[in-house]
């Protein structure tokens, strides 16, 4: 599908339904009835503070110094999302996707440290909740002077919740008042809608006379959707940006799921420049001083082969900051799968699929090799799913759309007799196309995986498949019928360890149009590069980076279950220099400095607990 690169409001978006859903793979997808996507976080280790093989074991160094934990109110584990730092205040997101309800944002006061204390709850409303997006900060333009916080609406209860995100007063924190609650983006596909698209984060910045927000769409994946708060209660979308339509110089041909993450926007020198997390599109830097005409600075490519193993690169651009002195970005690559998935057809062609998040997995050094079968959509209430013929191994390969994954994959297993399961896109899919490939948020007691782009469905059965014909008016149908034996797969699993860190150096000089920021190095755990930590141990990769607003060669991680990371950039090296992980395990998610009294501190979010503080003394 064509795209606008900018767009007024009613001009035409590509439709990306979202629930509210899990990542297990790069990023997992659950599948709804209306076929919707997202990108999430709800699929952890479960066994993350189950018992000692669910975290790491407790270790710190000495340069580390605990100031304080608060254990937050209706806290469950998994509960506990962003966090944000502001005027002696800490804001902590209360997300719903473990639980739908007491959803909304934590009001710390941590104007003492030592002695932090919850002075207010912001409750979100029904159905609705933040996760990534939460900022608080002070704007001065010709409508409003004060402090505000701006956070993000997914939704856990369809119809109650709403999208958009909300904007605060809280020049008082311990009394929030309400400025714009559910602003963003009204249409998909041109049509309008009751509430805006959910969004997944928001970044504020004060541009002087103007205020803006920068949010992340849901359902219109690759927008860069621009929201002006200059009168934050007459908040408005000014401007929608897909980046893979204006900058295609960011696309790397093997790296197709594309889509906007996270963002921030830094002044550097007179210009403002905008850091986009585009995963598999990488980090891009735009300079957004005209928010509604940015134009193009640099960004960065995913190494081939990957920059710690020798494996093919995966993307998972998660999320990214400049150092004190913007010399460096810095990006943090989130990835929860430490095993990739080889996939090859018995033509010598690779299919690109994933393994789904809750199905029997795929045991590393294992393999699965069977013929493949065309099952139809297999949702209740289409033509019933064909028993395997008994003949050898068999694998399901099942059409995406109108059902959910589960429904897919449970009507497979009552089949009977298959190995595996493989889906493969449908026509005209709203998440990029016929091509597009996805994970899954999938339940099922048999290996499942996908979503395969649409033409290595049909080359298993057909050479005849159109792109033109599939991703136009009724789009392209498998021409072989329900039943039919096709070419023999086989699945492996390989090691390729979890999320990671890169630096890379910050380039801001005019260039041609096609500026690449120069990787310098990484860094991951010790733990997440060994195969022996690959599961039972939480999760093992990189999260948030925050840099020191003191020294520019000081970086503070949030990384799961590995815990709270000090790493220093000693020669264009990234050296880890502390660490603290707790009694009974960590699992952090936000991490952001903040300042008290001349001295530096740290705070982060733990899912399953609440507020840490922290203070690294080298």
């Amino acid at each position: 599908m064509r795209r606008h690169a900018t767009r007024p409001l009613l001009s035409l978006v590509i439709a990306l339904g979202l629930l509210a859903g899990s990542m297990a793979t790069a990023a997992a997808h659950p599948e709804t009835s209306t076929d919707g996507a997202t990108h999430n976080h709800s699929d952890r280790n479960a066994q993350q503070h189950g018992d000692t093989a669910g975290h790491l074991p407790a270790s710190n160094t000495d340069n580390i110094e605990l100031v304080s934990s608060l254990a937050l109110k209706n806290v469950v584990p998994e509960k506990i999302a962003d966090v944000a730092v502001h005027n002696g205040y800490a804001y902590l997101a209360a997300w719903g996707v473990v639980t739908c309800k007491y959803n909304g944002v934590h009001v710390v006061d941590i104007r003492d440290p030592e002695s932090p204390r919850e002075v207010a709850f912001v409750p979100s409303k029904e159905g609705s909740y933040p996760g990534e997006g939460v900022q608080a900060i002070y704007i001065d333009t010709p409508s409003f002077e004060g402090d505000i916080l701006v956070t993000n609406n997914e939704k856990c209860r369809e119809p109650a919740g709403f999208g958009g995100m909300n904007i605060y007063n809280v020049s008082n924190p311990a009394r929030p008042t309400p400025l714009a609650l559910g602003v963003g983006d009204f249409t998909v596909n041109g049509q309008g809608k009751k509430d805006s698209n959910q969004i997944h984060s928001v970044f504020a910045w004060d541009a002087g006379n103007k205020a803006y927000a920068v949010i992340v769409d849901n359902e219109e994946f690759p927008d860069v959707d621009i929201i002006d708060i200059t009168n934050p209660k007459k908040a408005r979308l000014v401007a929608e940006h897909d980046l893979a339509v204006m900058f295609p110089q960011i696309l790397q041909p093997e790296l197709t799921e594309v889509f906007h993450h996270d963002v921030i926007v830094k002044k550097i020198g007179s210009r403002f420049i905008m850091s986009v997390s585009y995963w598999d599109g990488g980090y891009v830097l735009l300079d957004v001083t005209d928010p509604l005409n940015p134009t193009y600075v640099a960004d960065s490519d995913f190494p081939d082969p990957d920059s710690i193993f020798n494996v093919l690169p995966e993307g998972n651009g998660h999320q990214s900051e400049f150092n004190l002195d913007n010399e460096y970005l810095i990006g943090a690559d989130e990835d929860f799968g430490p095993y990739a998935l080889n996939a090859l057809s018995s033509d010598g062609s690779t299919v690109h699929a994933s393994q789904g998040s809750d199905t029997t997995p795929l045991e590393p050094g294992d393999t699965i090799t069977g013929t493949s079968r065309f099952v139809g959509q297999a949702c209740i209430g289409d033509p019933a799913v064909p028993p395997a013929g008994g003949l050898g191994d068999e694998i399901a390969v099942v059409e995406r759309g109108l059902c959910t994954f589960s429904e897919k994959v449970a009507n497979v297993i009552a089949a009977g007799g298959y190995e595996a399961v493989l889906i493969f896109n449908r026509t005209d899919a709203p998440s990029g196309g016929c091509e597009a490939t996805l994970g899954m948020t999938v339940e099922g007691n048999i290996p499942t995986f996908g979503v395969a782009p649409r033409s290595e469905g049909f080359a298993l059965f057909t050479a005849d498949y159109s792109t033109d014909a599939c991703n136009g008016g009724p789009g392209q149908a498998l021409p072989v019928a329900i039943g039919t034996l096709g070419n023999s797969i086989t699945f492996s699993s390989y090691f390729d360890g979890w999320g990671y860190v890169r630096l890379f150096e910050n380039d801001l000089d005019p260039n041609d149009g096609s500026n690449k920021l120069v990787e310098l190095d990484t860094y991951a755990v010790a733990e997440a590069q060994d195969p022996d930590f690959s599961f039972g141990f939480g999760d093992l990769s990189v999260h948030e980076v925050a840099a020191s607003h003191e020294r520019n060669d000081l970086l503070y991680f949030s990384y799961y279950s590995a815990g709270f990371r000090v790493v220093e950039i000693q020669n264009d090296q990234l050296v880890e220099v502390g660490h603290f992980i707790d009694e009974g395990g960590n699992n952090f998610w936000g991490v952001q400095v903040f300042d008290h009294d001349g001295d530096e501190y740290v705070a982060a979010s733990d899912r399953d607990k609440g507020l840490y503080i922290f203070r690294y003394t080298p």
